[in-house]
């Protein structure tokens, strides 16, 4: 991700300004909120997605400063409003802004943030934008709530976990680097070819981030170790476990999945039995898979150091954390 970060240092340090600007508001709490979630920081993958599609489009004007913004206020948004879903605690290794100020103003403060974003865009005056991005926004609320029907669900397949990530994360990584093509003006067979970049990479994204969940320490994912599986939530690595196991190992998941508390000893056996039949691998090859998709979709694009940065964004995708 270096070589992104060195690439764009300017446009970052613009983006995290007007990030900061928007954020004011008459209302103390609000900006309180907002100071918690500037400090908590976050990588700006999105952003860094946007600017850099639209340079690499031969974009050389400042509204993706703002676009950039607005797409991180909707993902900051939509952060607050998972947090007070999902109960967490936790968000980037700090106390997850419902857990210091309570749920109503997480939630309100989420709303001000898609508020805050949809301003923005308008501000750009871009109306395509708009539209692709209006409709990302939808599509993360719809992924969401099918994430929320499938709860405890054993029954849910790898496909139908893919159709709710492809909506809840990949859509929004889809629009942004649909966007990046927006601005370049470029033709639509290489603004498909962007949107496709961005919706694999969202998939990996999420299937890393799922797969994490399991074996990542909380002092570097930022979250409790097992807090999917606590909420029932079906992710890839537990999906394949159950479709290679024994019936009996699949009656005792169900058990934990659907038993009011969860024991340390629980996790444990879900830990074990995803091991042994290989929902992690699995779930990082799927994801290597779909990088590798997705860069395939960037050769009809030249050479160049912001396609060079991509690529190494992409790869950063697979390897956080690992």
């Amino acid at each position: 991700m270096n070589n992104a970060l060195v690439l764009l240092r300017e446009d970052l340090a613009s983006v995290e300004e007007k990030f900061k600007n928007s954020m004011a508001s008459e209302v103390g709490l609000i900006n309180k909120v907002g100071q918690h979630l500037l400090q908590s920081g976050g990588k700006r993958i999105r952003p860094l997605l946007l600017m850099l599609c639209a340079r690499l489009t031969g974009y050389r004007g400042r509204q993706h400063i703002a676009q950039a913004s607005a797409i991180e206020f909707l993902h900051t948004a939509t952060l607050l409003h998972d947090d007070v879903v999902d109960g967490a605690e936790l968000r980037r290794g700090s106390p997850s802004a419902n857990s210091v100020w309570g749920n109503q103003a997480a939630v309100l403060t989420g709303d001000f943030l898609f508020a805050k974003a949809f301003v923005m865009m308008v501000e750009g005056g871009n109306i395509r934008a708009l539209q692709i991005l209006s409709q990302a926004s939808t599509l993360m609320a719809e992924g969401e709530m099918l994430q929320l029907i499938e709860t405890g669900n054993l029954e849910v397949g790898e496909q139908s976990y893919l159709n709710i990530i492809e909506k809840k994360t990949a859509a929004l990584f889809a629009a942004t680097c649909r966007c990046g093509g927006i601005l370049g003006g470029v033709e639509p067979a290489a603004e498909d070819a962007l949107a496709s970049f961005g919706l694999n990479i969202g998939l990996a994204f999420q299937l890393v981030d799922d797969a994490l969940d399991y074996v990542a320490e909380e002092k570097v994912f930022g979250k409790i170790p097992g807090h999917d599986l606590a909420e029932g939530k079906m992710t890839l690595p537990l999906i394949h476990a159950l479709a290679n196991c024994s019936p009996k190992e699949k009656g005792r998941i169900t058990e934990i999945v659907t038993g009011e508390t969860m024991e340390e000893a629980d996790l444990s056996y879900a830990m074990d039995l995803i091991r042994r039949t290989g929902g992690l691998e699995y779930s990082w090859q799927r994801a290597e898979e779909l990088v590798g998709q997705a860069k395939s979709r960037l050769n009809i694009f030249s050479e160049s150091p912001e396609k060079s940065a991509l690529f190494e964004l992409a790869d950063y995708v697979v390897t956080r954390e690992r």
